[in-house]
């Protein structure tokens, strides 16, 4: 390109940017909590480039093994579908599906599409498959053939040449939680609820003389949650070191804490999960495995417990749709243009968003907060440890195998003191051969 077309060109690029921010940064600077956002972005930037840079080791030879076992597995699940269905048919095709479930095999329809066809979507497929075969089959089929064809057979191929490293991008303006999102590859989707996905995780590797470092925050949610909504019970529960899921059974089902048996145990970590994603009954019903009127109980016997979390989302809410938007505890604005929407679901899934950015976001920005610290100490200090990789509340480093100790000790204390907030922040170390035994 001539010089004088990309002179016009950068000159215009600047003078509209410079435009944009006399406009912006006076709104800025007259917000304190904004400007604070503003800066932690811009820092978070720089040392993201740092990591984008560094790059995670993948074992290419892991990964192809993998890929042909997941190939092995999909054939096989394809012939025990025709065997179920009693011949062979398009996995893929929703046509196809719909003759062999509800014309030959005579499996309930659950749902319609809008055209009236009978519905095989995911959910139909999910509702079927707790009581029938051949959806199960399907579920699996799918979920193993979009392992292999995002992660296994592509890592190896997406690695640099020359380093055998795999360089994702992050992007801080997507996720409007203030969450990073990931992608060329995708770091933040790779399933780590079955054994084939976590296996995934096993080909995130460190060099000879180094290992892997996992670091994540303990139960940030419910801490922030407790912050939030300054609930005693929740916040005697942190304060006093209980298990607070343990702590939650024990208030829910009337029991002392060391009557709490294991499946009420989990009974309550769904219900602590559930309702700070704005969970229903029903959601609540589905996920347990009980009926509509036990739900409906335990989240009534829940806030009774729990006062200060329903207030704290029933403020919340209220606040929403008074002036359109939610904050995190640091001040990142979370905007909801549906809230006061005409249409109930859009209205009701802002709702349950309202809820829940502050609580997500407010984990946003303090995973960020502690990347940026930890990335100044390992610059100032001059160290070879690296951050390698941002998933969510986790940060995950190269670590030498001399500064092993270091990491286990500082890196916690540092994540833990990035902030004071009414309850005490935990955060956990790690380490393994690879990302999968770190995690």
């Amino acid at each position: 390109m001539e010089i004088e077309r990309a002179g016009e060109y950068a000159c215009e690029d600047a003078d509209m940017t410079m435009d944009v921010h006399l406009a912006l940064w006076p709104q800025l600077q007259a917000d304190e909590k904004l400007a604070f956002i503003y800066d932690l972005e811009i820092k978070s930037s720089e040392a993201l480039f740092r990591v984008e840079r560094n790059g995670v080791l993948i074992d290419g030879p892991k990964l192809a093994t993998q890929s042909h076992a997941l190939g092995q597995r999909i054939v096989e699940l394809e012939n025990e579908a025709y065997a179920i269905a009693g011949q062979p048919f398009n996995l893929a095709s929703p046509k196809q599906l719909g003759e062999i479930f509800f014309d030959k095999l005579g499996l309930p329809v659950v749902k319609k599409t809008a055209t009236g066809a009978r519905s095989t979507d995911e959910e139909v497929l999910e509702k079927l498959a707790q009581d029938y075969p051949l959806p199960a089959k399907i579920l699996e089929h799918r979920s193993l053939s979009k392992l292999k064809g995002t992660y296994t057979d592509k890592l190896a191929q997406m690695a640099n040449p020359k380093t055998g490293r795999v360089h994702t991008h992050y992007a801080q303006a997507v996720a409007v939680t203030g969450r990073l999102s990931s992608n060329d590859p995708n770091l933040q989707n790779i399933p780590i609820r079955t054994p084939e996905g976590r296996k995934v995780r096993e080909a995130f590797v460190a060099p000879a003389g180094s290992v892997i470092a996992s670091a994540d925050y303990s139960q940030i949610e419910l801490r922030i949650m407790a912050h939030l909504s300054d609930d005693a019970a929740l916040l005697k529960a942190f304060h006093d070191g209980l298990d607070v899921h343990r702590a939650t059974a024990a208030e829910v089902f009337g029991l002392s804490v060391d009557q709490v048996s294991s499946e009420q145990r989990r009974y309550a970590k769904v219900i602590n999960f559930g309702l700070i994603y704005g969970m229903s009954a029903f959601g609540l019903a589905k996920a347990l495995g009980i009926d509509n009127t036990a739900a409906k109980n335990y989240i009534t016997r829940y806030f009774e417990r729990f006062a200060g979390v329903k207030r704290y989302m029933d403020d919340t809410r209220d606040q929403a749709k008074a002036q359109g938007f939610v904050q995190t505890v640091f001040g990142r604005r979370l905007y909801l243009p549906e809230i006061n929407s005409a249409a109930a679901p859009r209205r009701a899934g802002a709702e349950r968003a309202a809820i829940n950015a502050p609580m997500q976001g407010t984990a946003a920005d303090l995973i960020k907060m502690s990347m940026v610290k930890i990335q100044n100490v390992l610059d100032a200090e001059q160290r070879g440890t690296r951050i390698i990789m941002q998933v969510h509340d986790e940060l995950v480093f190269e670590v030498p195998e001399a500064e092993v100790e270091w990491v286990k000790q500082e890196v916690p204390r540092y994540m833990a003191g990035v902030a004071q907030l009414k309850v005490a922040l935990l955060a956990e170390v790690g380490l393994g051969v690879n990302w999968d035994v770190a995690h």
